[in-house]
């Protein structure tokens, strides 16, 4: 069975993006990255929130909002915070790493 992740973060421009393509060719898993901000690159839909088994916020202010706003799509949902800051570029080795050894776990 595959599980359908979701990744999010604030605009949707390096930490989620990077989660996505990091995990992207995982066996097991499909993937998509979001971000919260009314001005995300991809902002989430309630669509994404349905699809996913398992949503991964970067920070516990991502966790925080999406509560406040989609607290009735979340019943049933299990949301992860890895506590990753907004101090990293798209695929920066640190940031891949961060990934891999905070992330990995939860999808293997």
């Amino acid at each position: 069975m595959t599980r359908h992740v979701l990744f999010l973060c604030s605009r949707h421009r390096l930490r989620s993006p990077t989660a996505a393509a990091v995990f992207a060719t995982w066996p097991g898993i499909d993937v998509d990255s979001v971000g919260l901000a009314d001005d995300a690159e991809t902002p989430l839909s309630s669509d994404q929130l349905a699809w996913a088994d398992l949503i991964v916020v970067m920070e516990g202010a991502h966790r925080r909002r999406l509560q406040a706003r989609h607290a009735a799509h979340l019943r049933g949902k299990r949301v992860v915070c890895l506590d990753i800051p907004d101090r990293y570029d798209f695929m920066q080795p640190e940031l891949v790493g961060l990934l891999l050894r905070k992330a990995g776990p939860l999808l293997s």
